[in-house]
């Protein structure tokens, strides 16, 4: 009998654990990889930059392991809410927890809460047609923006707030989101970091491209960019030179201006019902410590998006530390016959890459505990499934989504494909249902059949609800579900967001 094992979670930690145990297992293994939302790939669909389009291309290899034998996809079924932990064990012989960083660090400052302060991972995913984010959150009529940090995340979001609509139509950002870039009334961008640039954590590659930008001027002050080189490390001191290359920069007239600020925190947000200005308070530093001078400065932003940091969230009947943020473990053992990888496993570190090695090590664990001993499983997921009428969004369902944003790419003029979200991802998984189940085209399917019954949820559900809070720049404040923009991270290995 062959070993079944529950993968939760289908970002690059979840399909590198289904890789592995294809690899590692001396005998036969039959791997069902699960996943809330109707895709697959987490941050690399949603969280790595729409201009970022070589990055992207990981998705090809995470697709070669989706389509090996014993590998399958079971989209729109979320653990915790269709599954539970004593679902999963009864139907597998061991399950690995992959669900990544799934929600942002929060500041701690008063106004953080204002309608217009928002956590960047939800900007990312608006900009990357995240299922959780309708297009409609965003409306950008602020002409200043804050931006708070100074990693990868950030600077993606500078980028995209930088760059003109024209400039990222032969990517596969969704029509709705071009058309409101398009829209943006946004002149100036502030990124703002509370320490020094030899703290900053972004990668010296994606640094320069803030450089590079055709339609915006970057500001750095030279006071805040003073730090010497000699002893840091390459790649900050290569951030450090390109930072003070551009304290001396002649500002060329550019439409946007990108203002990079260095010890500088945020100590308040300021407005009566929305964001109406942002107080920074100066920093510097003492025995390591980041601590007020008691100088204040004031921005007139109308939105301030956070990107200070990302944390797993517990998932229902696992172990979970709050002091760690992840999973208790050893080796990526959790308890008899489960286990964890990727961020929820050692936290928000890495790259992709690093992912891979990270579950290889889970699963040699795993397969080591289990050799030699009789399958614990004693039911079967589909039928469980069935009885609460549910049905997986299949690989097939997800290929369809796939050639529908193609197709769409095509008719619109615009690169290899535009993304598909809400009712219209809905519309294609409804279509592949009836086909799979030989009904005619324009028949109903009845409730519980098709992939698309639970997966119309996962793509329009969420962010139905999100559209009521788009009043004004931003929609609501609080955190849409950032699974798989935890952060975008370079497939040759840049620092992790």
């Amino acid at each position: 009998m062959s070993l079944r094992v529950a993968v939760v979670g289908s970002g690059p930690a979840g399909v590198y654990t289904a890789e592995a145990l294809t690899r590692q297992a001396t005998g036969p293994v039959e791997v069902d990889v699960l996943e809330r939302l109707p895709t697959p790939y987490g941050l690399v669909r949603y969280g790595v930059a729409p201009d970022h389009t070589s990055i992207k291309s990981i998705a090809g290899y995470l697709r070669r392991v989706l389509e090996q034998p014993g590998v399958r996809f079971l989209g729109g079924v979320e653990f915790g809410r269709d599954v539970s932990r004593e679902d999963l064990l009864a139907c597998y012989d061991a399950v690995v927890y992959c669900t990544g960083a799934m929600v942002d660090r929060r500041m701690g400052v008063p106004g953080e809460d204002l309608p217009g302060s928002v956590a960047a991972t939800d900007f990312v995913n608006w900009y990357c047609g995240h299922p959780d984010v309708p297009a409609d959150r965003f409306l950008l009529d602020s002409p200043e923006i804050a931006v708070i940090g100074v990693g990868n995340v950030a600077v993606d979001v500078v980028r995209i707030l930088a760059k003109t609509a024209e400039e990222l139509r032969d990517t596969d950002v969704p029509e709705e989101v071009l058309a409101r870039l398009a829209a943006s009334r946004v002149k100036t961008v502030h990124m703002v970091g509370r320490r020094g640039p030899e703290h900053a954590k972004f990668t010296l590659k994606e640094l320069r491209e803030l450089g590079e930008l055709a339609n915006a001027d970057v500001r750095v002050r030279p006071e805040e960019a003073a730090a010497s080189v000699e002893d840091l490390p390459r790649q900050v001191r290569g951030n450090v030179e390109v930072l003070q290359s551009w304290a001396a920069r002649i500002p060329a007239g550019r439409p946007r201006r990108l203002e990079v600020r260095f010890w500088m925190r945020p100590v308040e947000i300021l407005g009566r019902d929305r964001v109406e200005a942002l107080r920074l308070e100066r920093t510097r530093l003492a025995d390591g410590r980041v601590v007020g001078t008691g100088a204040f400065e004031v921005l007139p932003v109308g939105m301030v998006l956070r990107s200070v940091g990302y944390r797993s969230v517990p998932l229902p009947g696992v172990p979970f530390s709050e002091a760690t943020m992840t999973v208790p473990n050893e080796a990526g053992r959790v308890a008899d016959r489960e286990y964890v990888a990727g961020w929820l496993k050692r936290g928000p570190s890495g790259v992709i890459g690093t992912n891979k090695s990270d579950a290889a090590e889970t699963v040699r664990t795993l397969l080591a505990d289990l050799s030699g001993r009789a399958p614990a499983r004693h039911a079967d997921l589909e039928p469980l499934l069935a009885r609460r009428g549910l049905a997986p969004v299949t690989y097939d369902g997800w290929r369809a989504v796939e050639a529908a944003e193609a197709a769409l790419a095509r008719s619109l003029g615009r690169g290899e494909r535009v993304k598909l979200a809400g009712a219209a991802m809905a519309a294609v998984l409804e279509d592949r249902g009836r086909r799979e189940d030989g009904l005619p085209d324009g028949t109903e399917h009845p409730e519980g059949t098709a992939g698309a019954a639970s997966a119309a949820g996962a793509a329009s559900a969420a962010g139905t609800a999100g559209a009521a809070g788009a009043a004004g720049t931003a929609g609501a404040a609080g955190t849409a579900g950032a699974a798989g923009a935890a952060g975008a991270q370079d497939a040759e290995g840049l620092a992790a967001r």
